[in-house]
């Protein structure tokens, strides 16, 4: 059976989704191919489900402290079952509506796996799809153009593969019944932040182990900095600059497991009922045929230009796979850029400096443009405005005054080079900021701009006005 569309999409998640949904809005005839669930990684085993956990790990904190809010709360009781439970609701609604969304634009969804095939009876050029259906028949999807969005999966450490006992990676975290007292977290970025804050915030007792100098290395420096302060304050034990020997671990007499470090210290040895591998994600580009086809990859990762089109103009490559910014709002526009590209439009080509960066522990982490640093190498001469969250009167009263904004400006064309945050909301706080990038704002510019009081908006604005020394609240 063939189906014969004008754009066909090769992957489910936010970055094909949204594609499908630009093309639909386009005029275009579409299809989707998903092995999967529609929503991929991150509506299933990623974002959604991650800060679902870690709202309840939020939630379960604050209980805990109302009594300093004035609330007397007798016993705090935590059903991990029920935490489970909210969280397959949230993304079954989610999933849900997604699905509403393909019929209300007329997207169909084949389900199966899908291989790119060369030139063949169906099509003179490569690029169509050929689909195995759950039953085991076959479908061949014809489409003038292809879009790849296949995502990414966790990537293992030799001797340190998921075992179904105690090593995990996220994708089993997140299906836990019951939390460990211990965990081992390997891997100090985005992920492994995430989980430690979660785990801490639900009583586990947590180890990090980071080969690099500091946590987040690719955020601002200063943010590792009070990262690595709150997470000790709050018990998390934190090792930068280590070496694990994979070979060395074992399984104890009690069923933890055992590993030996190499640590700036000299070696330790450190064991946790469970361990968590957060090391990074590689590219699902193997096994979808991209042998038939002219497709170039660069260290794993399909190779693309300016507006997403690979070494065959009419195949495009999106998301995860692609390498880069491996987020899913990232995904998502370059979906959008290349759907738009693929139907006669000029969109504007994707900049990395314009992407928010978050990270959802406790204090939120958010970003968006260049770190203090990478200014400098840059060649900028840099002025900084920062702004603590405790100078703020409504993060006094929200009792999370801990963290700060970091403004980086250009002290000759005074744009905006960066900004930083730390503290609570950050993660939406950072819209404003990248906003302000987008319109290759002034500090001068984001200080004028009235900022209702008291809100936690109020800091990027006195950090704005910092850069000049003209903060009201410092």
């Amino acid at each position: 059976m063939t189906i014969e569309v004008d754009m066909a999409v090769l992957g489910g998640g936010p970055g094909g989704y949204t594609a499908a949904i630009r093309a639909s809005q386009l005029g275009k005839k579409v299809a989707i191919i998903e092995m999967g669930k529609l929503g991929g990684t991150c509506l299933h085993r990623g974002c959604i489900p991650s800060k679902a956990l870690l709202r309840s790990a939020e939630v379960y904190h604050t209980v805990k402290e109302a009594d300093q809010y004035g609330v007397s709360t007798s016993e705090v009781v935590l059903r991990y079952e029920t935490v489970q439970q909210r969280k397959r609701q949230t993304v079954d609604g989610l999933y849900s509506g997604l699905q509403y969304l393909m019929r209300k634009h007329g997207i169909e969804v084949v389900q199966g796996k899908g291989r790119i095939i060369g030139p063949s009876i169906f099509s003179p050029r490569s690029g169509a799809v050929a689909v195995e259906l759950e039953n085991g028949e076959m479908e061949t999807v014809v489409s003038t153009n292809l879009i790849i969005a296949t995502g990414s999966r966790t990537r293992h450490l030799p001797g340190l593969e998921p075992d179904g006992r105690a090593i995990l990676s996220s994708d089993e975290a997140l299906e836990l019944e019951e939390l460990p007292g211990t965990m081992l977290i390997v891997g100090g970025g985005v992920i492994g932040v995430e989980w430690a804050s979660m785990m801490n915030d639900f009583g586990v007792e947590v180890t990090m182990v980071e080969a690099a100098a500091r946590l987040l290395p690719g955020e601002d420096a200063d943010i590792s900095t009070e990262l690595e302060r709150l997470l000790r304050k709050r018990g998390v034990r934190i090792l930068t600059g280590v070496k694990l020997d994979a070979s060395s671990r074992q399984y104890t007499e009690e069923g933890k497991l055992s590993i030996s470090a190499d640590t700036s210290d000299g070696p330790v040895l450190l064991e946790a009922d469970k361990l968590l591998v957060s090391v990074g994600r590689e590219a699902n580009a193997d096994q979808i045929g991209l042998e038939n086809t002219d497709v170039q990859l660069n260290g794993g990762f399909i190779k693309v230009n300016a507006m997403l089109q690979t070494t065959e103009p009419h195949i495009y490559a999106i998301g995860d796979v692609i390498g880069g910014l491996q987020l899913a709002h990232v995904a998502a526009h370059e979906g959008i850029i290349a759907a738009e590209h693929a139907c006669g439009l000029k969109p504007a080509a994707f900049s990395a400096t314009l992407v928010p960066r978050c990270v959802y522990s406790r204090p939120e982490i958010a970003s968006v443009g260049w770190t203090e640093h990478e200014a400098r190498q840059q060649g900028r001469n840099v002025r900084i405005g920062k702004i603590p969250f405790s100078a703020l009167g409504k993060a006094r009263v929200l009792g999370e005054q801990e963290g700060f904004v970091k403004v980086i400006a250009d002290s000759q064309t005074k744009d905006v080079l960066g900004v930083h945050m730390i503290g609570p909301h950050a993660t939406d706080l950072i819209a404003e900021a990248a906003l302000a990038k987008v319109l290759e704002a002034t500090p001068w510019e984001i200080g004028q701009t009235i900022h209702p009081h008291p809100t936690l908006s109020e800091a990027l604005s006195e950090a704005a006005l910092a850069v000049d020394g003209e903060s009201f609240v410092i």
